[in-house]
């Protein structure tokens, strides 16, 4: 999600509260919308794969490898 396309959200968030939205315009915040929260979901899988959990019997659990085989078992 490019700087622009946030902006673009905020632009529209602002304008839908002060003078309403077109139908197109309404689309579009929708999609932007969904391409951000998909934005979102990505960044923090990411940042997910990189922590460990020390568990209270002392091993370690991989986030990275729960992660990656919840996703081979989603196909």
């Amino acid at each position: 999600m490019t700087e622009q396309e946030i902006a673009r959200i905020n632009e529209l968030y602002h304008k839908s509260k002060a003078e309403g939205l077109t139908e197109d315009e309404k689309l579009e915040q929708a999609d932007l919308r969904i391409r951000y929260i998909e934005s979102i979901r990505k960044n923090l899988k990411e940042n997910l794969k990189s922590v460990r959990i020390l568990e209270p019997d002392g091993t370690v659990t991989d986030m990275k490898k729960v992660i990656e085989g919840k996703e081979r078992g989603r196909h």
